[in-house]
This record gives C-alpha cells, structure tokens and sequence, in this order.
C-alpha cells in the first residue's frame, strides 16, 4: 500500500510518520511530500530514510492514502487532485471542516459519516477532538444542551516557529522569528487564531460549528473562550456542561471511563488530574476534576486534557486511515 504524508517536514507531519511506524505501517510505501523548499531532504521514517517528493510526484504515485498537514491553501489546491486520481485524503487543515459534503470525522464517535464515496474527509481541530471525544458518551446518553469551553492551548498547536520563539525566551535570547504578538514566556493570552467580527476568534469559532457537526446536532449551543499558555505537551480544557436529562454521577463517571479512547484520571484525594505531562506523547484524552455544577440543574464541570500533535491531529487521521482500511 502507498501513503503520502503532505507536510511531511512540519510538526506534525513528522509525528504522522512517527505514528504510521507505530501502527504496523512500517513497511509499507510511505511517500514524503513537502513544498519545493523542502524537495530532496532526508527525513526519518521507522529504520530508514525517506527522500522528500514534491506534492506533484506524490500525485502521480496514485497512493490509496494521502494524509495532509500543510496547510488550508495547500489543501484546497492539492487534495482534489489527489482525490480525482481516487486517493482518500485525510486532511488536518481547517480547508474542508465547514464543507456539507465533506465528513469530519473523530473515529470513535462518527466514522459511520463516511461513505464509500468520500474521497476528502476532514480531521477536526485539536481542541475539538479532545472535547467532544470526552463528551461522546454523555452525548448520547443524556443529550447536551449547552458547552461553556475555556481552552488553555500548548504553543505547538501554533507550529514549530512558536515552539522557537519559546525556547529562544527561555534562553533570554531575542526570538529570530515572533509567533505571537506578545512574549509567551511566563505569560498567557487570550487569543488563538484570527480576529472575528464578533469578537471571538477562529479558534473560538471552531469549538462552536465543528462541534456541532461531529455530534449531528445543530441546536447545541456552545461558548469558547481560547488561551495561549506557555506548554509544549498539550490542550487542556474547562469544560461546563448542560446535559438534557437528569443524570447520576456513578453513571457518568463509569460512562467516560468506558468510552474507547478516554482515560478517567480523577482522584482529589491523590490529587490526581490531568495535566499536559500526563498526555504528552500518549493518544488517550484524559478526564478529571469532574463534578457536578450546584449553580444550575443537569450540569457538570470536567477538565480535559490531551496531546494536540499526537490524538489532536496525527493520531486521529491515522486512525480515520485504520478504520476506513479495516472496512474493506
């Protein structure tokens, strides 16, 4: 089987590869395309090295999957060519989450919205995937009504320029390339993404209408408020939950902590809860401080954690990839 990596040289291009070898996808042919800049590098992969194509030779290859991380533009430019030769892309970008006729896909809670014609499925934001998989069986329990989500976002959800900018802050060094507009360096801010009119930003907006999408449910209702916080390992997320139904706090607790893909990591009296080193590196969503909201009925509060490069986005487009393999 040929599967090309698109944005095979970027952050979390190279953790697809790396999570491509770790699933059994070692020997197969792996293609490695990147933007001409990057034409001809060596690259790892497994226990050899991979010469970068251009994203045109890997069309030409005609593989049966191509995964992408470079990008929206590059994404509406490439992936229906690639889709015309009748690859299956599994696209990371934001190009396609919006589309109608596209699928957004977290495998556990929806891969049944792919259709054996579907050749472009989209991989949903990182903050997305981690709330709506730690929510999926809450959802079709007891139905949601509302989501209030304060998101506290690793810089690398940014990409590899700001994981620099942090680390030239960290020496004291003048960073040779500015991500934000403000130093993260022992510092937080209120923004990730591109400015709305309405005040929120893309990041914020994400959360709302992908969320939706995902759980087949125009009508809940969804707040977002999205912090940039100095961390590497991962997203973490303050989740304020309205449910449609009463519910019982045993039952909640035995339904998140047996939804495949989720970790019930809550032990007050351990002091026991997920943080960005508990999910750095692992594929699993992590779940604690839950408890119930006494300001209003059918509420609960949680905190979610997960690695953003990792079931953010390599993992769960390699798992899209898996499951769609697994059908035929």
């Amino acid at each position: 089987m040929k599967i090309a990596v698109v944005g095979a040289t970027g952050l979390v291009g190279r953790e697809m590869l790396t999570v491509l070898a770790e699933r059994g996808f070692d020997k197969e042919e792996i293609i490695a395309a990147a933007s001409p800049k990057s034409v001809g590098k060596k690259i790892e992969f497994a226990d050899r090295q991979l010469t970068v194509v251009s994203v045109e030779e890997a069309i030409a290859a005609i593989p049966e999957y191509a995964i992408f991380s470079a990008g929206a533009s590059a994404s509406h430019q490439y992936a229906p060519l690639f889709a015309e030769k009748g690859t299956v892309v599994i696209d990371n970008s934001s190009a396609w989450r919006k589309d109608v006729d596209k699928p957004l896909v977290v495998p556990e809670i929806n891969i049944d919205a792919v259709k054996p014609t579907d050749r472009i499925i989209a991989n949903p934001n990182c903050s997305t995937i981690q709330m709506v998989l730690a929510l999926s069986a809450l959802e079709r329990e007891y139905g949601i009504r509302r989501i209030v989500v304060s998101t506290y976002q690793s810089i690398t959800g940014t990409g590899i320029k700001a994981v620099r900018q942090l680390e030239a802050e960290e020496r004291g060094d003048k960073p040779a390339e500015m991500a934000y507009p403000y130093e993260i360096h022992r510092n937080l801010f209120p923004h990730g993404g591109d400015w709305l009119d309405t005040g929120y930003t893309t990041e914020e907006q994400k959360l709302v209408d992908e969320t939706r999408k995902i759980f087949a449910d125009p009508n809940i209702m969804v707040s977002a408020t999205v912090a940039r916080v100095p961390v590497v390992g991962g997203h973490s997320e303050s989740v304020n939950v309205e449910l449609k139904k009463d519910y019982d706090m045993d039952e909640v607790r035995r339904l998140i902590a047996t939804t495949p893909g989720v970790v019930l990591y809550d032990d007050p009296s351990r002091n026991l809860y997920p943080m960005p080193i508990t999910a750095h590196h692992r594929d699993e969503v992590f779940v604690g401080r839950l408890r119930c909201d006494p300001s209003q009925p059918r509420t609960l509060n949680l905190w979610v954690v997960a690695d953003n490069i990792r079931k953010g986005a390599a993992t769960n487009a390699i798992q899209i990839m898996q499951a769609l393999i697994e059908r035929i």
